[in-house]
């Protein structure tokens, strides 16, 4: 029998001693952050400006506001209060160029990850901004 079929946990082209993290890095969350803020942004660009439409968009940005603050606070609270911290949080092309841990021994490069998290966030906000512009068109 081959030996490929009997090492599917370890192919061979990758290494061994890549850097395994179950964490985003840091600049990630900045990321989402910022895509958020560019989807509120372009919704009020482009459909703010009557009264009706500017109480929704402010629930709609409050909406956003809350869903980036809470995880950041939850995170700050976590940093200031677990027992340990490491020395350093380590640079972003050493975790891109890693592995993300998905727990239970299942894991994915770290460039996949990161592309499968901020996708979706890029496509609303991308797309927003295109129903921005065609907006501002048509008016």
């Amino acid at each position: 029998m081959n030996n490929e079929y009997l090492s599917h946990k370890q192919p061979r082209d990758r290494p061994h001693n890549r850097h395994v993290s179950d964490r985003l890095h840091p600049d990630i969350y900045s990321a989402m952050a910022g895509l958020a803020g560019w989807y509120a942004l372009s919704a009020w660009v482009g459909f703010g400006g009557s009264s009706y439409a500017d109480y929704l968009l402010v629930v709609m940005t409050g909406f956003l506001v809350i869903a980036v603050a809470l995880p950041a606070l939850a995170g700050h609270v976590w940093h200031r209060h677990r027992p340990w911290t490491p020395a350093s949080i380590g640079s972003f092309e050493d975790w891109i160029a890693g592995e993300f841990d998905l727990g239970q021994g299942n894991r994915v490069a770290s460039k996949r990850a990161l592309l499968e998290i901020l996708l979706p966030l890029a496509a609303v906000a991308f797309g927003m901004t295109a129903f921005a512009i065609v907006a501002l068109l048509a008016s």
